[in-house]
């Protein structure tokens, strides 16, 4: 590999790392959310699992963020 193609690989992983996150912290609440907002409305519990399930999303993406990012720390 050259040092040019060395140095645009390089310049990508800051954008990997940071898109990677993002969905670590993206697709729990919008999946929990939804699913708690499913759940509300079928047992008609209004607010109680969209909260769960953000909390729980909360929680999630936490442990998702802290695994990705412990090499670094």
């Amino acid at each position: 590999m050259n040092p040019d193609q060395e140095k645009s690989q390089s310049a990508f992983k800051p954008l990997a790392l940071s898109v990677e996150i993002g969905f670590h912290i993206a697709l729990p609440i919008v999946l929990l959310g939804l699913g708690g907002r499913y759940l509300d409305t079928k047992m008609d519990t209004s607010p109680l699992f969209l909260l769960l399930g953000i909390f729980l999303s909360l929680v999630i993406s936490g442990i998702l963020v802290w695994r990705t990012m412990k090499p670094f720390i």
